[in-house]
């Protein structure tokens, strides 16, 4: 098994695949191995140390050199980050005299005189031509002796490393993870799965492939192996063509389908020949697609292979030759002549299609007695909907009070988000409830025998990952709509990106809201300090990297919110530079330290989605005092350049309101369900170690857990969604 694969394991499951080696004495380079990792927020398990302490000094340091990058690139400590004021957050300048600073010195350099002048004279001054604007004007090494040692607290984030079994076992077990996860994978659990389906595709397989886009994968490592394919939909072809061209899986974008060797075209008309003779009505699901199938018999020639007649009808179809009502509709015509129940007793033949039909259906109603036949048929197939589906309308539907609200929050899978007006009618109060108390039934149901339930409390508020693509990559990153405390005096935000091509300036900044979503101040370069905080400083060239910063005395922010966002003011996007993330970290006011301290920083996420503003969290003080992040995911298309905090102010309150006053399902909500069919609950303490087996479901796994007790953290608590 390939070494290669061993920093996979370590990011999805936190532990370190067994070193194997020579016996030896190396407790003395474990505690050293121990002692860098401290050093970045990370510690051995003392079932780690106490392995590592038997191998060889040898092994112990290539397995230290192994893993050290692979930790410091979760927590964004594998780049230098610089800051353009060397003393920062100490001696930040006033915005005003920083500007004028900056001209004084562009009239006193020879080469940017004159241009200078002619800007003054004009009355309008471009930042970007003044030397010493925008520029690194002191080197990394130099900053870091203008900043003394961090001085270790209590509450500096420690996450430990645990020892895994060897390194097959880890990979295979990651890979049926992955595989059978009844929720979507975001973009990068995706590509981990497309490499680990190489690599196991002669291995064994998960019981159950639930999500179409993992099977695609999946069936493209099949078929490269020359294995059976894994196909009962049309759509399972077209989306393994797409995988063939590395395009989307998901058929959400278009793919531009590579030239396809003979091998493979004959492959792609026998799966598809055969899932059409054994099911001719899924012809109908050809419309869904049109335009992809059409470019796909471009490269597939079906015309070349008569052996496969039910293939060639495929295409026939995509191409208007051959008719084929589509399920949907038939749908839409039984709608059309206002025969709800009818359209409801069709639908129940696709238990899914009906579930995301139901607001729709009981909108469309007109008396009570239709409206009983829709929640009837719901309840009647309940059964045999998805765990993912089922949740979230019961989300939907707990968010449907009856009332029509003022505004709609869309998000789409890449976390583009959009404001719209609701204009839709109330779903009536008797069969929202009808319906919740059903669902609710229906998940209940679900739920494994969970014994013994040790709970972490500070997990309860996290929203249920009912979708990977409401989350992005990174540490101590968490679905859409989670909420978790934030203890520390001072809260920091970082962002990083080195650009690919073009020179590219992205802009973090801090919004501060009141309660009623009203703006009452920002932290930018175009208001480098205030009461709250202190900016580090506009950079705007990232060809080597560039990082900025924004630091926040908690207890002196006014008002309700804090909304850190990145702006891209001009080059590249996020999908178009060579690296983006942002973070935070928390600290207490007397620690002192670098700008960035690894063992700090409580989340790092990769910046990756589409728009010019990235709203990746925000945080709120409740009524309490205390301060808890709400985390966002969110995109704004924002402008083509130029975009600044004071211009997107009104669409972020908008969005984050929309966010805000949202119920989503979180962890609480299933552990209410288990707690019904556990032999006990406990809340975890932090500090006491049960005797015996555990379902433990916590923000980090504590270390002494008895070995067959079974473990949820936010790397796969995608495990607790019921299929």
């Amino acid at each position: 098994m390939s070494l290669s694969l061993e920093p996979l394991v370590i990011r999805h499951t936190r532990r370190l695949p067994s070193p194997v080696g020579a016996a030896g004495e190396g407790d003395v380079a474990a505690r050293q191995f121990d002692a860098a990792l401290m050093s970045v927020g990370f510690k051995l398990s003392a079932g780690l140390l106490e392995h590592l302490s038997g191998l060889s000094e040898a092994t112990v340091v290539d397995t230290a050199a192994r893993t050290l990058p692979t930790i410091r690139e979760m927590v964004g400590d594998h780049v230098r980050h610089n800051v353009y004021f060397i003393d920062f957050p100490a001696n930040v300048p006033d915005t005003f005299d920083f500007w004028m600073q900056c001209i004084a010195e562009a009239l006193a350099d020879d080469a940017s005189r004159v241009r200078t002048v002619a800007q003054l004279q004009t009355g309008v001054l471009d930042l970007l031509t003044l030397p010493s604007y925008g520029n690194y004007r002191h080197s990394y090494t130099e900053m870091l002796a203008a900043h003394d040692e961090l001085i270790a607290a209590v509450g500096d984030r420690m996450t430990v490393l645990h020892l895994g079994s060897d390194l097959d076992d880890e990979v295979t077990a990651l890979y049926l993870a992955l595989a059978g996860s009844t929720t979507p994978l975001g973009e990068d659990d995706l590509r981990d799965l497309r490499v680990l389906a190489e690599h196991r595709v002669n291995g064994p397989q998960p019981e159950a492939i639930p999500i179409r886009e993992n099977r695609a994968l999946i069936n493209q490592a099949r078929l490269n192996a020359g294995a059976d394919l894994l196909l009962d939909t049309v759509t399972d072809v077209l989306r393994l063509a797409c995988a063939l061209s590395e395009g989307d899986v998901t058929l959400q974008e278009p793919t531009r389908f590579r030239a396809l060797s003979r091998p493979v075209r004959r492959a792609l008309l026998a799966g598809l020949d055969a899932v059409v003779a054994v099911a001719p009505a899924k012809l109908a699901d050809v419309h869904a697609h049109r335009e992809a199938w059409k470019r796909l018999g471009e490269r597939l020639h079906p015309h070349e292979y008569p052996r496969w007649p039910h293939a060639a009808e495929v295409f026939a179809i995509a191409r208007g030759e051959k008719k084929a009502q589509s399920f949907e509709s038939r749908v839409e015509e039984l709608l059309g002549l206002s025969d709800v129940t009818a359209a409801a007793e069709l639908l129940k033949s696709a238990p899914g299609k009906l579930f995301r039909s139901l607001d729709r259906l009981l909108r469309t109603a007109l008396t009570q007695d239709e409206r009983d036949a829709v929640v009837a048929a719901a309840e009647q197939v309940a059964p045999k909907v998805s765990g993912r589906v089922v949740l979230s309308v019961r989300e939907h539907f707990h968010n449907r009070d009856g009332e029509t609200g003022e505004r709609r929050v869309f998000v789409n899978r890449l976390g583009r988000a959009w404001v719209t007006s609701d204009t839709r009618a109330p779903v009536l109060p008797r069969e929202r409830k009808r319906l919740v108390t059903a669902l609710d039934a229906e998940i209940r149901r679900r739920l494994p025998a969970t014994g013994h339930l040790l709970i972490d409390p500070d997990i309860l508020d996290v929203a249920l990952p009912l979708s990977g693509k409401a989350t992005s990559s990174g540490l101590g990153v968490l679905p859409r709509g989670s909420v978790t405390p934030v203890h520390g005096e001072l809260l920091r935000f970082f962002v990083y990106w080195k650009q690919t091509h073009h020179r590219t300036d992205y802009d973090l900044s801090a919004l501060m809201l009141d309660a009623r979503y009203t703006t009452l101040s920002w932290l930018s370069y175009t208001a480098l300090t205030d009461i709250e905080g202190e900016h580090s400083g506009d950079i705007t060239d990232a060809p080597d990297g560039a990082s900025e910063f924004i630091n926040l005395r908690l207890g002196a922010v006014r008002g309700t919110f804090i909304v850190p966002q990145v702006n891209i003011f001009s080059g590249e996007g996020f999908e178009e530079v060579e690296e983006s993330f942002f973070g935070f970290m928390l600290r207490e006011a007397e620690q002192q330290g670098r700008p960035f301290e690894p063992r700090t920083v409580r989340m790092k996420s990769d910046l990756r989605g589409p728009g010019r503003v990235a709203l990746p969290l925000a945080f709120q003080r409740g009524r309490d005092g205390q301060w808890r992040a709400k985390w966002l995911h969110l995109y704004l298309k924002g402008n083509p350049s130029a975009n600044r905090v004071e211009g997107n102010r009104v669409s972020v309150a908008t969005l984050l309101r929309g966010i805000v006053e949202r119920d989503h399902l979180t962890v609480r909500y299933l552990t209410d369900l288990m707690a019904d069919g556990a032999a006990t609950v406990a809340l975890w303490d932090g500090e006491t170690i049960p005797d015996g087996p555990v379902t433990y479901i916590g923000l980090e796994r504590p270390e002494g857990l008895h070995p067959d007790s079974r473990i949820l953290t936010p790397e796969n608590l995608r495990d607790l969604i019921p299929g």
